[in-house]
């Protein structure tokens, strides 16, 4: 058991370094050798076995998302969310519902999202870091499907739920007014308010850690894609150019597919500074229409 949870942290850190390309692999075959373990235990050893492989799972899940690979991550998530229940940890089977509630957003599906993320909440203990994460998946949904008055007051209910929430521990640790903030700027691009979302990315830049190196790639392309949106172009290819360099570190689908449409928005404007240059990085590491 300790040799495992040491595992997924080191692996944890190591994804936030170098990405999940390179980390997915090995976790796979880490939880392959964990579930042996697993099936051979009995009583107590086995229930704490399962729990742990659930949270290999989910972690897996979320790896194979990153990368794009929508069918693996669908796998281990649903073997995550089955395992949770096994386990009888309702705080482990919220925390995987609002994983599967971002999941249906990051491929697409926001109304399927939105049921998800309404499950999360309702399995969550009232008043727990949990039910504001739930309420955060809760929100993004109503900006992609174009609800404006709902995605605002959703991210008020978020901010007042978390200055009585308890403390959960892992759950939620990372959860504070500035992490809830940088949500609310990917929704208020969703929503077309540019400059806002700009702004929110340029605060939430400034202040995220070093180690954070592939998080930094996706604010970078996100922010890129707002500034384009609010008219600054220059700007927006000199920090798309700048999560290229971070994308082809750690492999990351969600860096490479906020680029995709960055290009789509740089195209139609060849001649301002800096955009041949963006497009011609991005060309290194995927094909793009001319």
């Amino acid at each position: 058991m300790e040799h495992f949870t040491h595992l997924r942290r080191a692996m944890i850190q190591t994804d936030n370094l170098i990405g999940p390309r390179n980390v997915l692999p090995a976790l796979q075959q880490h939880l392959t050798s964990l579930a042996a373990r697993r099936r051979a235990a009995r009583g107590a050893d086995a229930a704490e076995l399962l729990a742990l492989e659930t949270r290999y799972e989910e972690l897996a899940g979320w790896l194979a998302q990153d990368i794009g690979d929508e069918r693996t991550a669908q796998g281990h998530t649903a073997r995550a969310l089955d395992a949770s229940h096994a386990t009888g940890d309702t705080d482990l089977t919220a925390y995987i519902l609002g994983r599967k509630a971002q999941l249906a957003l990051d491929t697409g599906h926001p109304a399927d999202a939105l049921g998800m993320a309404a499950a999360a909440r309702r399995t969550a203990h009232p008043g727990s870091r949990l039910e504001v994460i739930a309420v955060l998946h809760e929100a993004h949904a109503h900006a992609v499907l174009g609800d404006a008055a709902s995605t605002h007051r959703t991210y008020e209910t978020a901010l007042s739920l978390l200055e009585r929430a308890e403390g959960d521990g892992v759950w939620g640790s990372w959860l504070d007014v500035p992490y809830i903030n940088t949500a609310r700027a990917r929704s208020l691009a969703a929503l077309g308010a540019y400059e806002e979302a700009a702004a929110g990315f340029s605060s939430a830049l400034s202040t995220l850690p070093t180690a954070y190196r592939r998080d930094r790639g996706v604010y970078l392309a996100r922010g890129a894609r707002a500034h384009a949106g609010a008219g600054d172009l220059p700007l927006a290819a000199k920090l798309g150019g700048q999560a290229v360099g971070i994308a082809v570190e750690t492999g990351s689908a969600r860096i490479v597919e906020q680029l995709g449409h960055l290009d789509q928005v740089l195209a139609t404007a060849p001649g301002e500074e800096g955009i041949t240059e963006f497009r011609a990085a991005l060309d290194r590491i995927v094909l793009h229409p001319v």
